[in-house]
Order: structure tokens, then C-alpha cells, then sequence
């Protein structure tokens, strides 16, 4: 196995580090300064070379520091607290607004929030008519797919479709997932899924990111943006995809839990699957493999429910700046005008986009200004087909997806029953979005059904 994996290193956040360099030390009180506190260690130096150019074009000092990975939360509170506290930070998703909601100025009145696109706008989060997050990129997710091993298929005399563009919904996939699995000796393949792994590094792909078409489509027949109950109306669907994954994979089911992210990402990319459900990050791992740029496709996440034909893969919009409502007046504007120059200047555009890898949801980023990712032009694919994207659901926080994926493990292993799946995403929903209101005196905004 070639270049599998993209390593990161975790950042520490220690004293002076990543600091901006040029003119920084010069800037004035009433120019206003910037300190970053960035979750993402992926993307440290790309911060800190904006930073330093910010900083050369306008003299503004600007400081990047990143927590290590996995410490985000403890550094964030434990910044906050400081007399040099971030003047503004990552908020990815609804836990971390709620929890830091405190600290956050409103933003709607700002050039910096007027630039997004109106999908990045209807993603921040809101309380009534202020919003508080920007969010800098969108990302993507489906069922990724091998278009030459589907083609090759497609050539078979006893192929179900004609082409990768025949697979149009859930009854079609599932038709030809089954057939290639039970040619997979012909077909040179391994399995037709790559392996729905159940150890703790890629059970987000299920608790996070499967449990949320349901839901959405749950609150769709309710008109709502938001429920604090939930009946798992199609949560059999659910369970039809995830049984599919599961008995069409490389892997006995009794195992999944023995099998991590870096495992079913390696069978997809070394060409020994067809289809593997993820996002458009997962690229970084795929890429230098034996599946061509090309040759990558994405399906929606289709379980079988009535109208998810009108959709095309999901979108999650959590990577959100905040600005810290308690720095001042004049390192508030400067944070924002910061995060202005990003999505405006040449310089930042091609390195959010292209050095990042961004898909920036940003009305000044056009069709040169896009990464070079081909899941993201894959994904890009179903606007031109006139399909809206569907949007991920705020879901409650990290121990309702770890009450799911337990409930998961015992169900392949067979020490459980789907029942205790349900159980888990419909009652851990309840109680974890009540523990949510409880503690932190919110929940999500409410409105009507638009998505």
C-alpha cells in the first residue's frame, strides 16, 4: 500500500508560536490587531503564510496558534480566560456555538458576513435575527464511487445497468451492489462496499454523517428545522443501507469493530472496492493510489425514502469563524477585515482554495477559484443536474454518536439487536438534546422547512 495516508501532525499551542512576522510589533492600539485560535492543524502553515502576508500588506499584526489535536475545547476555554484572549476562533458546529455563545459578537452587519453565498448564510448560526459564525468552507459527502470499476461492470453480460450514469436511486444501487458482490471473483474486486469500519476512527461516518438523511427528511414532513424529539420515522432505511455495506464488504461482520479509518480507506484507494461512503477530505488519502482522478464519483447518501431523489450529496458547513464579542471594538473590525482579505485578495483566495483545499462559500470565489479536488467537482456535478444539496442536520454532541456506534458494534457483532440502534439515535436524541438545553440554556433555531 502506497501513500495511504496523509500524516498531520498535532500542533501544540506553546508560547509564540506562529506568530506573524514583517511589520507586526509596529501595529497601533486603534489599528486593532488579530489573534487566531485555529482547530485545524491541517492547515498551520497556510494560516500562518495569510498571516504573514496580511501583515506585510497592512502592518496589522495577526497571530495564528492551533491546539493540539483533540485539546481544542480545554485550549479554547482555557485562551478565553486569558487578558489576550483569541479575538476570534473556530466554532465548529452547533455544540461549540452553544457552549462559547457567550463569547460571540453578532456578525450580520459586517462585509465579511454580507460575502457569503446565500447557502453559507442560511448555515450560520443564528439566534432570531443575529448571526454569529462565518462559515469558510463546505464540505461535501456521499457514497464515493469507482466510475472504471462500475463501468467495467456495466460491460458484463450479466450487469443490471448499462453505465455508471444508470445507478438514479436507491433500488438500483442496491440491486447492482448485491450482483457485483456476488461476481466480485470476476470482476477483480474484493467486495462491492468498502468496509462500514466500527473501531472508534471511523465510526463518524455512521453516527455523524449516515443518521442525518433520516433525520432530515423526518423534519421535512414536520416543517421544521429542528425537533428535540424525534420518532425515527426512517430509520429502517437507515438500516437498509448500513445492512447493505455490511454484507457486501471485504469484511465479516463479527469484525468490523477490529477495522479502522485507515483500512477502509486503503481498500477503496488501492481499487479492491467499488463504493465507499465519505467526504470530499478523504482525497488526501485516496490520491497517488490505483484510482484515477477521473475516475472518482459520489452518489447521494439514497437509503429508499420517498423524495431523496430531489437531492444530491450532503453539505456540512461546521468549519465557522467566531469573532470574541469581549476583545475590542478595534481588534473586532480587524479580525473581520482579516477574514475579509482572505476571501478577497488574490493571495488568499489561491490559498484558501488551492493550498487549503477549500470549497470557500464565498460570492468572490468563481469556477477558477475551486480546489483541486475532484470529489468536491463530483459533487459539484448535481447542481448541473438541478439538484439542491442536502443539508446536515445540527445533530446533539459526541456521546450520542458514541451511543450509536456502540449500539452498532453489537448489532454486526451479534450481541445486540437493531433495536438497540434505534434506541440509541432516537432516545440518546431526547436525552442528549435536553442534557444540551439543560446545561447550556439553548437549542437550535426553529423554523420552516426550506431546505
Amino acid at each position: 500500500m502506497r501513500k495511504i495516508v496523509a500524516s498531520v501532525s498535532a500542533i501544540a499551542l506553546g508560547i509564540g508560536a506562529f506568530a506573524a512576522c514583517g511589520n507586526s510589533t509596529t501595529t497601533s492600539d486603534s489599528e486593532g490587531k488579530v489573534y487566531m485560535l485555529n482547530s485545524k492543524p491541517e492547515v498551520v502553515d497556510q494560516l500562518q503564510e495569510l498571516a504573514e502576508a496580511y501583515t506585510e500588506e497592512t502592518d496589522v499584526q495577526v497571530d495564528v496558534q492551533t491546539a493540539s489535536s483533540g485539546t481544542y475545547d480545554t485550549t479554547l476555554l482555557s485562551e478565553l480566560a486569558k487578558d489576550n484572549a483569541p479575538t476570534m476562533f473556530s466554532t465548529a458546529g452547533y455544540a461549540t456555538f452553544a457552549r462559547y455563545k457567550k463569547y460571540l459578537a453578532p456578525i450580520q452587519d459586517s462585509k465579511a458576513y454580507q460575502l457569503l453565498n446565500d447557502d453559507a448564510k442560511a448555515n450560520s448560526q443564528k439566534i432570531g435575527d443575529d448571526s454569529y459564525t462565518i462559515p469558510y468552507a463546505v464540505e461535501y459527502y456521499g457514497i464515493i464511487y469507482n466510475k472504471k470499476i462500475v463501468n467495467e461492470y456495466a460491460k458484463k453480460s450479466y450487469a443490471v445497468i448499462k453505465s455508471a450514469d444508470d445507478i438514479t436511486n436507491y433500488d438500483v444501487l442496491s440491486k447492482v451492489v448485491e450482483d457485483m458482490q456476488k461476481h466480485k471473483d470476476d470482476l477483480g474486486i474484493q467486495a462491492a462496499f468498502a468496509t462500514p469500519g466500527l473501531e472508534s476512527s471511523d465510526t463518524y461516518r455512521f453516527s455523524a454523517h449516515m443518521t442525518r438523511p433520516p433525520i432530515f427528511f423526518e423534519y421535512r414532513d414536520n416543517d421544521t428545522t429542528f425537533m428535540k424529539e424525534i420518532k425515527g420515522t426512517y430509520l429502517d432505511n437507515y438500516k437498509n443501507l448500513f445492512d447493505l455495506e455490511m454484507n457486501n464488504s471485504p469484511t465479516e461482520a463479527s469484525l468490523l469493530g477490529s477495522k479502522n479509518y485507515e483500512d477502509c480507506t486503503s481498500e477503496f484507494a488501492l481499487g479492491d472496492v467499488a463504493f465507499y461512503p465519505n467526504g470530499v477530505w478523504s482525497y488526501s488519502q485516496i490520491k497517488d493510489n490505483e484510482v484515477a482522478d477521473e475516475d472518482l464519483g459520489m452518489l447521494p447518501y439514497w437509503m429508499g425514502i420517498d423524495g431523496e431523489e430531489d437531492y444530491g450529496p450532503s453539505t456540512v458547513y461546521e468549519a465557522t469563524w467566531g469573532i470574541n464579542k469581549n476583545a475590542s471594538k478595534a481588534d473586532q473590525q480587524a479580525s473581520l477585515d482579516f477574514i475579509e482579505w482572505m476571501v478577497t485578495s488574490d493571495k488568499g483566495k489561491e490559498i484558501m482554495s488551492k493550498e487549503m483545499g477549500f470549497a470557500v462559500p464565498f460570492t468572490t470565489f468563481g469556477d477558477d477559484d475551486q480546489p483541486d479536488n475532484p470529489l468536491v467537482a463530483a459533487a459539484k456535478t448535481w447542481e448541473d443536474k438541478g439538484k439542491k444539496y442536502m443539508r446536515s442536520v445540527d445533530v446533539p454532541d459526541q456521546n450520542w454518536q458514541n451511543g450509536i456506534a456502540n449500539a452498532l458494534l453489537e448489532y454486526a457483532q451479534g450481541t445486540g439487536k437493531w433495536d438497540g440502534v434505534t434506541s440509541a439515535i432516537v432516545d440518546g436524541w431526547k436525552a442528549e438534546w435536553a442534557a444540551s438545553e439543560k446545561s447550556q440554556g439553548m437549542l437550535p433555531e426553529q423554523t420552516k422547512f426550506t431546505w
